[in-house]
Protein backbone atom coordinates (compact mmCIF):
# COMPACT_ATOMS: atom_id res chain seq x y z
CA UNK A 1 0.00 0.00 0.00
CA UNK A 2 1.63 3.21 -1.11
CA UNK A 3 1.53 5.98 1.37
CA UNK A 4 2.75 9.91 0.55
CA UNK A 5 3.29 12.70 3.25
CA UNK A 6 4.32 16.10 2.54
CA UNK A 7 7.35 16.99 4.37
CA UNK A 8 7.53 20.74 3.32
CA UNK A 9 7.96 22.73 0.56
CA UNK A 10 10.35 25.80 -0.77
CA UNK A 11 10.19 28.08 -3.96
CA UNK A 12 12.36 26.00 -5.81
CA UNK A 13 10.50 22.08 -4.98
CA UNK A 14 7.99 20.29 -3.23
CA UNK A 15 9.20 17.66 -0.92
CA UNK A 16 7.48 14.95 0.17
CA UNK A 17 8.16 11.40 2.24
CA UNK A 18 7.13 8.37 -0.11
CA UNK A 19 6.86 4.81 1.42
CA UNK A 20 5.43 2.23 -1.32
CA UNK A 21 4.99 -0.83 1.67
CA UNK A 22 5.47 -1.64 4.98
CA UNK A 23 8.27 -3.80 3.94
CA UNK A 24 10.36 -0.91 2.48
CA UNK A 25 11.99 1.89 4.05
CA UNK A 26 11.04 5.20 2.89
CA UNK A 27 12.35 8.05 1.07
CA UNK A 28 12.87 11.77 0.61
CA UNK A 29 11.54 12.47 -2.62
CA UNK A 30 11.58 16.46 -4.43
CA UNK A 31 9.64 17.27 -7.37
CA UNK A 32 10.51 20.31 -9.21
CA UNK A 33 7.89 23.47 -8.73
CA UNK A 34 6.30 24.67 -12.26
CA UNK A 35 4.41 28.03 -11.32
CA UNK A 36 2.76 30.48 -13.53
CA UNK A 37 4.49 33.71 -13.31
CA UNK A 38 2.80 36.62 -14.98
CA UNK A 39 4.62 39.42 -16.84
CA UNK A 40 3.24 42.98 -16.48
CA UNK A 41 4.84 45.88 -18.04
CA UNK A 42 3.82 49.56 -16.22
CA UNK A 43 0.36 47.50 -14.88
CA UNK A 44 -0.39 45.94 -18.14
CA UNK A 45 -0.54 41.98 -17.67
CA UNK A 46 1.62 40.85 -21.17
CA UNK A 47 1.96 37.13 -20.88
CA UNK A 48 2.49 34.55 -18.52
CA UNK A 49 4.91 31.78 -18.56
CA UNK A 50 5.19 28.44 -16.98
CA UNK A 51 8.49 28.68 -14.94
CA UNK A 52 10.65 27.59 -11.57
CA UNK A 53 9.79 30.31 -9.26
CA UNK A 54 13.57 31.49 -8.50
CA UNK A 55 15.99 33.81 -9.98
CA UNK A 56 13.02 35.68 -11.18
CA UNK A 57 14.46 39.21 -11.32
CA UNK A 58 17.14 37.65 -13.33
CA UNK A 59 14.31 36.24 -15.48
CA UNK A 60 12.17 39.45 -15.60
CA UNK A 61 15.08 41.61 -17.36
CA UNK A 62 16.77 38.56 -19.48
CA UNK A 63 13.04 37.96 -20.61
CA UNK A 64 12.45 41.83 -21.34
CA UNK A 65 15.60 41.71 -23.13
CA UNK A 66 15.64 38.65 -25.69
CA UNK A 67 12.03 39.40 -26.06
CA UNK A 68 13.23 42.83 -27.23
CA UNK A 69 10.39 44.70 -24.90
CA UNK A 70 13.24 47.20 -23.73
CA UNK A 71 16.02 48.52 -25.93
CA UNK A 72 18.87 48.30 -23.24
CA UNK A 73 19.07 47.74 -19.36
CA UNK A 74 18.47 51.39 -19.04
CA UNK A 75 15.00 50.86 -19.97
CA UNK A 76 13.99 48.22 -17.05
CA UNK A 77 13.35 50.70 -14.13
CA UNK A 78 12.04 48.50 -11.83
CA UNK A 79 10.43 45.34 -10.53
CA UNK A 80 8.22 43.83 -7.92
CA UNK A 81 7.49 40.22 -7.02
CA UNK A 82 3.94 39.48 -5.72
CA UNK A 83 3.08 36.05 -4.88
CA UNK A 84 -0.58 35.16 -5.00
CA UNK A 85 -2.73 32.12 -4.84
CA UNK A 86 -2.72 31.69 -8.35
CA UNK A 87 0.58 32.06 -9.23
CA UNK A 88 3.47 34.95 -9.24
CA UNK A 89 3.49 38.23 -10.86
CA UNK A 90 5.87 40.55 -11.72
CA UNK A 91 5.19 43.72 -11.97
CA UNK A 92 7.68 45.71 -14.33
CA UNK A 93 8.22 49.15 -14.50
CA UNK A 94 10.07 50.57 -17.77
CA UNK A 95 11.03 53.71 -20.02
CA UNK A 96 8.06 55.42 -21.58
CA UNK A 97 9.42 54.74 -24.79
CA UNK A 98 9.40 51.20 -24.65
CA UNK A 99 5.83 50.45 -23.11
CA UNK A 100 4.69 52.40 -25.99
CA UNK A 101 6.26 50.26 -28.85
CA UNK A 102 4.80 46.92 -26.38
CA UNK A 103 1.43 48.40 -26.54
CA UNK A 104 1.72 48.87 -30.20
CA UNK A 105 2.73 44.90 -30.30
CA UNK A 106 -0.09 43.94 -28.28
CA UNK A 107 -2.55 45.85 -30.87
CA UNK A 108 -0.90 44.46 -33.72
CA UNK A 109 -2.11 40.73 -32.54
CA UNK A 110 -5.73 41.89 -31.03
CA UNK A 111 -8.28 39.91 -33.06
CA UNK A 112 -5.99 36.66 -34.22
CA UNK A 113 -7.58 33.42 -33.89
CA UNK A 114 -3.80 32.26 -33.63
CA UNK A 115 -0.52 33.72 -33.56
CA UNK A 116 1.68 31.00 -34.12
CA UNK A 117 4.88 32.49 -33.37
CA UNK A 118 3.26 35.31 -30.52
CA UNK A 119 4.57 39.03 -31.39
CA UNK A 120 5.68 38.22 -35.35
CA UNK A 121 4.09 39.45 -38.10
CA UNK A 122 5.78 38.21 -40.95
CA UNK A 123 8.68 36.13 -41.81
CA UNK A 124 11.61 38.30 -40.71
CA UNK A 125 10.31 38.78 -37.30
CA UNK A 126 11.37 35.53 -36.76
CA UNK A 127 14.77 35.05 -36.90
CA UNK A 128 16.00 37.66 -35.32
CA UNK A 129 19.07 38.13 -32.90
CA UNK A 130 21.39 40.92 -31.95
CA UNK A 131 22.15 42.91 -35.35
CA UNK A 132 26.06 43.30 -33.80
CA UNK A 133 26.44 39.92 -34.73
CA UNK A 134 28.01 38.79 -38.04
CA UNK A 135 29.62 35.71 -39.64
CA UNK A 136 33.31 37.14 -38.88
CA UNK A 137 35.02 36.28 -35.66
CA UNK A 138 38.47 36.49 -34.24
CA UNK A 139 37.38 34.58 -31.00
CA UNK A 140 39.25 31.12 -30.52
CA UNK A 141 38.58 28.88 -27.99
CA UNK A 142 40.56 25.48 -26.60
CA UNK A 143 38.76 22.31 -26.66
CA UNK A 144 40.39 21.28 -23.34
CA UNK A 145 39.11 24.13 -21.45
CA UNK A 146 35.72 23.45 -23.24
CA UNK A 147 35.70 19.62 -21.53
CA UNK A 148 36.84 20.81 -18.43
CA UNK A 149 33.54 22.93 -18.04
CA UNK A 150 31.52 19.78 -19.58
CA UNK A 151 33.41 17.63 -17.09
CA UNK A 152 32.42 20.05 -14.55
CA UNK A 153 28.95 21.30 -15.86
CA UNK A 154 26.55 18.61 -13.74
CA UNK A 155 28.26 19.18 -10.63
CA UNK A 156 26.57 22.68 -10.68
CA UNK A 157 23.41 21.90 -11.26
CA UNK A 158 21.43 21.88 -7.72
CA UNK A 159 18.28 21.42 -8.75
CA UNK A 160 18.64 19.11 -11.10
CA UNK A 161 20.25 17.14 -8.43
CA UNK A 162 17.66 16.89 -6.22
CA UNK A 163 14.76 16.69 -8.32
CA UNK A 164 16.04 15.64 -12.09
CA UNK A 165 13.59 17.35 -14.12
CA UNK A 166 15.01 20.97 -15.07
CA UNK A 167 17.12 22.18 -17.44
CA UNK A 168 20.53 24.46 -17.00
CA UNK A 169 22.41 27.21 -18.66
CA UNK A 170 25.95 27.97 -17.71
CA UNK A 171 28.55 30.67 -18.30
CA UNK A 172 32.11 29.94 -19.02
CA UNK A 173 34.94 31.99 -19.45
CA UNK A 174 37.38 31.27 -21.83
CA UNK A 175 39.57 28.78 -19.56
CA UNK A 176 36.22 26.64 -18.75
CA UNK A 177 35.89 28.17 -14.87
CA UNK A 178 32.20 28.68 -14.38
CA UNK A 179 30.94 31.97 -14.15
CA UNK A 180 27.46 32.04 -13.81
CA UNK A 181 24.52 28.95 -13.80
CA UNK A 182 20.77 29.21 -13.34
CA UNK A 183 18.57 26.39 -13.83
CA UNK A 184 14.42 26.00 -14.22
CA UNK A 185 11.96 23.55 -15.89
CA UNK A 186 12.23 25.62 -19.26
CA UNK A 187 15.10 25.43 -21.02
CA UNK A 188 14.43 29.06 -22.54
CA UNK A 189 13.27 30.42 -19.40
CA UNK A 190 16.84 29.18 -17.83
CA UNK A 191 18.71 30.71 -20.63
CA UNK A 192 16.79 34.36 -20.14
CA UNK A 193 17.55 34.21 -16.51
CA UNK A 194 21.40 33.39 -17.32
CA UNK A 195 21.38 36.51 -19.70
CA UNK A 196 19.33 39.03 -17.42
CA UNK A 197 21.97 37.30 -14.39
CA UNK A 198 24.99 38.03 -16.49
CA UNK A 199 23.89 41.71 -17.20
CA UNK A 200 23.21 42.64 -13.29
CA UNK A 201 26.33 41.54 -13.10
CA UNK A 202 28.30 42.94 -16.17
CA UNK A 203 29.75 39.90 -17.25
CA UNK A 204 30.26 40.94 -20.63
CA UNK A 205 33.44 39.42 -21.67
CA UNK A 206 33.37 38.37 -25.50
CA UNK A 207 35.22 35.35 -25.12
CA UNK A 208 33.11 33.42 -22.56
CA UNK A 209 31.11 31.06 -23.92
CA UNK A 210 27.72 29.31 -22.72
CA UNK A 211 26.67 25.24 -22.11
CA UNK A 212 23.01 24.48 -21.88
CA UNK A 213 21.81 21.15 -21.03
CA UNK A 214 19.00 21.17 -23.71
CA UNK A 215 19.14 20.59 -27.93
CA UNK A 216 20.19 23.28 -29.52
CA UNK A 217 17.57 25.38 -31.24
CA UNK A 218 17.21 28.38 -33.57
CA UNK A 219 16.15 30.43 -30.17
CA UNK A 220 18.95 29.25 -28.54
CA UNK A 221 21.53 30.67 -31.05
CA UNK A 222 19.06 34.18 -30.88
CA UNK A 223 19.60 34.46 -27.23
CA UNK A 224 23.58 33.63 -26.91
CA UNK A 225 23.88 36.99 -29.17
CA UNK A 226 22.54 39.36 -26.90
CA UNK A 227 25.34 38.28 -24.75
CA UNK A 228 27.54 39.20 -27.68
CA UNK A 229 28.86 35.48 -27.37
CA UNK A 230 30.41 33.37 -29.89
CA UNK A 231 29.89 29.85 -28.49
CA UNK A 232 27.35 27.75 -27.17
CA UNK A 233 27.55 24.04 -25.96
CA UNK A 234 24.58 21.65 -26.25
CA UNK A 235 24.44 18.38 -24.16
CA UNK A 236 22.28 17.18 -26.79
CA UNK A 237 21.69 17.68 -31.05
CA UNK A 238 21.23 20.84 -32.63
CA UNK A 239 18.33 21.59 -35.36
CA UNK A 240 19.42 22.11 -39.27
CA UNK A 241 17.97 25.76 -38.42
CA UNK A 242 20.20 26.85 -35.71
CA UNK A 243 23.29 25.50 -37.70
CA UNK A 244 22.36 27.52 -40.82
CA UNK A 245 21.85 30.60 -38.45
CA UNK A 246 24.84 30.03 -36.42
CA UNK A 247 27.19 29.47 -39.70
CA UNK A 248 25.51 33.36 -40.93
CA UNK A 249 26.37 35.10 -37.72
CA UNK A 250 29.39 33.74 -36.86
CA UNK A 251 28.31 31.47 -33.59
CA UNK A 252 30.37 28.21 -33.25
CA UNK A 253 28.05 25.83 -32.60
CA UNK A 254 28.65 22.15 -30.55
CA UNK A 255 26.51 19.26 -29.62
CA UNK A 256 26.13 15.72 -28.57
CA UNK A 257 28.92 17.46 -25.96
CA UNK A 258 29.27 14.57 -23.25
CA UNK A 259 32.84 13.65 -21.36
CA UNK A 260 35.40 14.15 -24.11
CA UNK A 261 33.41 13.61 -27.12
CA UNK A 262 31.57 16.43 -29.10
CA UNK A 263 30.46 17.20 -32.47
CA UNK A 264 31.40 20.91 -34.12
CA UNK A 265 28.64 21.98 -36.30
CA UNK A 266 29.77 25.79 -37.27
CA UNK A 267 32.56 27.84 -37.48
CA UNK A 268 35.16 24.34 -36.42
CA UNK A 269 37.84 27.26 -36.96
CA UNK A 270 37.50 29.01 -33.59
CA UNK A 271 38.17 25.59 -31.77
CA UNK A 272 42.01 25.03 -30.95
CA UNK A 273 42.42 20.93 -30.60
Amino acid sequence: MSTHKLIETNDATLKFFAQKNSSTKGALESLAEETPVAFVYNGISHVVMMASPIDLEDFALGFSITEEIIKCPKDFYAIEINHLDSGIELRIEISTECFVSLKEKRRNLTGRTGCGLCGAESLTQVIKYQQESNASTNQSFHSNHIITALNKFSDNQALQKETGSTHAVALYNNAGKILLIREDVGRHNAFDKLIGAAIKQEMNETNNFVITSSRASYEMIQKLTYLNLKLIVAISAPTALAVRLAKKIGVTLIGFARGEHFTIYSHKETIIE
